[in-house]
């Protein structure tokens, strides 16, 4: 047998105990590590997959299409809809199909959106229709954060799914910075010959448009077969729909859902919306010489969250990550263009920076929660039942935590649809965005009064 079939045909992991500490040390870490790193590859290329339209609706009235502002909007907020909603489904894929499988085809599923983008936008009479399917269709990058997130959740000691998760997730949203710094950057040169297509001409200048869809081509089916023949199923990961369904029964499942709406759906939405704001606000600026900035600083940020949350405990970094966040969205109010007053782009930039940074806390610190407070919860009901009842919580508490992370991050998705239209529909009733960002500041305190009297004050019923 070839060493590629062996590797295809290697079976099932019967025995993961990561928190037998002679286990972890002799071969856990390693088959850990791996899964974590090609994890991470295939998340940051959905990350970039996901956020490519909030860069290019950016250039396409310079590139012949005549869409109105509301229908830009449309465009840069539509992937976001649809990963949360695909997101809800690939929450419980993991366990039901394998990570190795799913991770396999849910990566290479990317080079859809990705290639469909790159003839699209070669066309200026493509419908407008088809741009949103595309649109829609570019949520699959969107969808497999669910996934790959349960997929690591399995592997690591509960000591270390802070940092395992904050990596993942924060290396991962990498992708979001990178489509804004990378895209703009191989639209100014035909680096795929006459393959690629002819460019258009923008401002007198060429600009090869379907470069931000077919760049990534390569490197998705790249990290497809990494996918495959680098990944790990484990036996304990398996389980029906049936078994991960006992989160809807919990009270704590809905909850880090807001919370994680506060922290995840900030990022995602204020990353979509970012370089249409300021565009929209300071026309004369380069939106996207600063777009990148925010999201990069965010996905930066996330794995420290996890690593402080680690160290600090999670409810207490995201309740200072929530206080922090209010502050940044009223110092962006005070940076707008209203009544008269010109604003100020360098404030307004300073401000959201100061709101993706704290979401990339948060991002980490609330994922860290969410682990400890199933396997807590389940743990805790187990008590005085045997050894063997104890080890079968810690089980089911693990495999509840990897569907609560997959739903949860579902249910935030849907911020990355909600903050732009927001924003969008607050410029267009009162030209500036304040009612949008007021709104938005009334619900961050409630994620602050969430937090502190369910996980972070002294008698709160589940500390973590």
């Amino acid at each position: 047998m070839t060493h590629a079939a062996a590797m295809a045909a290697r079976p099932v992991i019967a025995r993961w105990d990561p928190e037998d500490a002679v286990f972890w040390a002799a071969s856990g870490r390693a088959v850990a590590s791996r899964n974590l790193w090609l994890s991470i590859v295939s998340l940051t290329l959905s990350f970039a997959v996901w956020m490519l339209w909030s860069v290019v609706v950016v250039h396409l009235p310079a590139a012949g299409f005549r869409f109105s502002t509301n229908q830009l909007f449309w465009l840069a907020a539509l992937p976001a809809l649809s990963g949360a909603t695909l997101r809800i489904f690939y929450s419980f894929a993991v366990p039901i199909f394998g990570g190795r499988l799913w991770s396999t085809l849910s990566t290479a599923s990317l080079l859809v959106p990705a290639a469909g983008l790159g003839f699209a936008v070669q066309d200026p009479a493509t419908p407008y229709e088809a741009m949103v399917a595309l649109a829609l269709l570019c949520g699959l990058g969107g969808g497999n954060f669910a996934s790959s997130m349960a997929h690591v959740s399995f592997f690591y000691p509960r000591a270390q799914k802070g940092y395992a998760l904050g990596m993942n997730a924060g290396l991962g949203n990498l992708g979001v910075p990178l489509a804004h710094a990378l895209v703009p950057l191989a639209t100014t040169a035909g680096i795929f010959g006459a393959a690629g297509g002819a460019p258009q001409v923008i401002g007198g200048a060429p600009m090869w448009l379907q470069n931000a869809g077919f760049m990534w081509v390569p490197l998705i089916a790249a990290a497809a077969l990494a996918a495959w023949f680098g990944m790990d199923d484990l036996a304990d990961a398996r389980g029906t729909f049936a078994d991960q369904a006992a989160i809807f029964r919990s009270r704590h499942n809905w909850l880090v859902c807001w919370l994680y709406l506060g922290t995840f759906g900030s990022f995602i939405g204020y990353a979509a919306a970012f370089p249409l704001l300021l565009k929209s606000q300071f026309p004369a600026a380069d939106a996207l010489a600063f777009a990148w900035l925010g999201p990069l600083l965010g996905a930066l940020a996330r794995p420290l969250g996890g690593v402080l949350a680690d160290r600090l405990g999670g409810a207490r970094v995201t309740f200072w990550t929530f206080v922090v966040m209010a502050a940044g969205a009223a110092a962006a109010i005070a940076c707008l263009p209203h009544g008269g007053a010109p604003g100020s782009f360098a404030g307004l930039v300073a401000a959201f920076l100061v709101l993706f940074a704290a979401a990339g806390i948060g991002n980490g610190s609330t994922f860290r929660m969410i682990p400890v407070i199933f396997v807590t919860e389940r743990v805790r009901a187990a008590v005085g039942r045997g050894a063997a009842a104890e080890e079968r919580a810690v089980r089911d508490g693990n495999r509840e935590a990897a569907a609560a992370l997959g739903f949860a991050s579902a249910i935030s998705a849907y911020g990355g649809f909600v903050i732009p239209k927001s924003l969008g529909t607050s410029i267009a009733l009162t030209s500036d965005a304040t009612a949008a960002l007021v709104t938005f500041i009334a619900f961050y305190i409630t994620c602050i009064a969430i937090t502190w009297w369910h996980y972070g004050r002294r008698l709160a019923p589940m500390p973590c």
